[in-house]
């Protein structure tokens, strides 16, 4: 069945009936007592918030059916919410057979092939000089192939997508490339190194289906992050591979300061050159992904909705192409 209504297209005050991914779904109770309907809606461009509000107790029974990768019929009005537009749910059901939907069509994938994306990380991997460095790079990519083929970057927010964390490594993998060529002092074993494992253990931190749909964290992600999981990974792993201690800390560290600050889960900020380097690649990556994932199917000489990853800024989209034009 012909989807008509993408998410990144959606406008305030338009009423539709159409076909949606359910990427979150809770009920809960409101402040006046009543049960509601707490969902996100996802499909190919994007993800929405909905509300239904005041469900019944038997409508309570029947949505309880509806779970996370579900595609569902959703007849609903949007509204705008604090400078975002969310969706006030009338009508919600599970799809059927009869509806004659594909699953893929309402996956959101990273633009380019899985298979592909990994040959080039493992091709960098390949390219680095040190021993200790690409025997552990190498080793974890092809133990891990088969998940990295699908697994995302996050639940929500930057690269949560069918194939994300790798397009996510390989878009760092390129500037990184570019920047050693810059800053000649670098070591560029160690940045394609770090960049290749510092998210590495997302793979065990998020749970995916095939798809690359998150429904939430293990429970080792929960109480850990992938920063410690990561650190813990390393140091098993260097052990085996007989690293040099010096190394295996120090490759620990990158991992563990990556985000930078304790706020954002790093209990120590770069203390080397490519540590330092990782961070900004991680942080550039992510944010010319929101850029691009908000500006996306605005129209040119619009602004786009408050992004909340980018600090609720309203991105404005030019009227002229790359050429001037």
């Amino acid at each position: 069945m012909h989807k008509e209504y993408a998410i990144n297209t959606l406008t305030a005050d338009l009423s539709f009936t159409d076909f949606f991914l359910v990427k979150g779904l809770s009920i809960r109770t409101g402040s006046n007592r009543k049960m509601f309907l707490d969902v996100i809606l996802g499909d190919a461009t994007g993800e929405i918030n909905g509300k239904k509000w005041d469900v019944t107790e038997d409508e309570a029974i029947v949505l309880d059916q509806i779970k996370e990768g579900d595609l569902v019929r959703v007849k609903a009005d949007v509204t705008e919410w604090n400078g975002l537009l969310q969706l006030k749910v009338l009508r919600i059901r599970k799809a059927v057979k009869e509806d004659k939907l594909e699953m893929s069509d309402y996956i959101k994938t990273a633009p380019e092939d899985p298979a592909e994306m990994f040959a080039y990380v493992l091709n960098s991997a390949e390219s680095i000089t040190n021993p200790d460095l690409k025997g552990l790079t190498v080793r974890f990519l092809q133990e891990n192939k088969e998940k990295l083929l699908y697994y995302p970057a996050a639940m929500r927010n930057h690269h949560a997508e069918l194939g994300g964390l790798l397009y996510h490594v390989k878009r760092m993998l390129m500037s990184g490339e570019k920047l050693c060529e810059i800053y000649k002092f670098l070591d560029r074993d160690w940045v394609v190194c770090g960049v290749i494992l510092h998210d590495m253990e997302k793979l065990n931190e998020i749970i995916s289906n095939e798809w690359g749909i998150s429904p939430g964290y293990t429970l080792e992600g929960q109480l850990l992050g992938h920063l410690v999981q990561g650190v813990k990974v390393v140091d098993r792993m260097a052990k085996e591979e007989g690293m040099s201690q010096e190394k295996a800390l120090m490759l620990e560290h990158m991992i563990l300061a990556h985000h930078y600050e304790p706020e954002f889960g790093s209990p120590r900020k770069p203390l080397f050159p490519e540590a330092e380097l990782l961070h900004y690649l991680d942080m550039i990556d992510a944010r010319m992904y929101d850029f691009e994932d908000a500006l996306t199917g605005t129209l040119p000489g619009d602004f786009t909705q408050r992004v909340r990853t980018l600090d609720g800024r309203m991105l404005y989209k030019p009227t002229f192409n790359k050429d001037g034009e």
